[in-house]
């Protein structure tokens, strides 16, 4: 079956469902279905990081570009925080990924900040300024 993994992923993972079902654990190809278990907790972790990477950048240009805040920057704003609590609703076990992830997604908005507003990078401070907690509050804008 290993075959159907590389050559057609969507068919393998109906085969590997199928023979899971059916009890046929001889048959399924273990190796290829730890690889795709653990890429799942993976891409979980980076969708919660590029969601609040996302947010932060919003923040700042909320913060930072006052002149130019917008709807669109609202939404963002909103939905990024959405994404976050769904994410965490769905794996508990994430809750404190965001904690974890808040200074290095801080840099990457930064650096996005800067680029897309034509600012200094320096114009932002090199720590993040908010807590998590205000970052997350669903009420709260700088």
């Amino acid at each position: 079956m290993s075959g159907n993994y590389t050559a057609d992923f969507n068919l393998w993972i109906e085969q590997t469902a199928q023979l899971l079902r059916s009890h046929r654990w001889q048959e399924v190809d273990v190796e290829y279905l730890i690889e795709e278990v653990e890429s799942l907790g993976k891409s979980e972790q980076r969708g919660i990081a590029s969601q609040l990477i996302r947010l932060l950048l919003h923040l700042l240009k909320w913060q930072y570009q006052s002149q130019h805040r917008s709807d669109s920057w609202l939404d963002s704003i909103t939905d990024s925080r959405t994404q976050i609590e769904l994410a965490i609703e769905d794996s508990p076990s994430l809750k404190s990924y965001p904690t974890e992830q808040l200074e290095e997604s801080y840099q990457r908005a930064r650096r996005q900040a800067a680029k897309q507003t034509g600012m200094l990078i320096s114009v932002f401070p090199e720590k993040c300024p908010y807590s998590l907690e205000l970052v997350l509050d669903e009420d709260w804008l700088p």
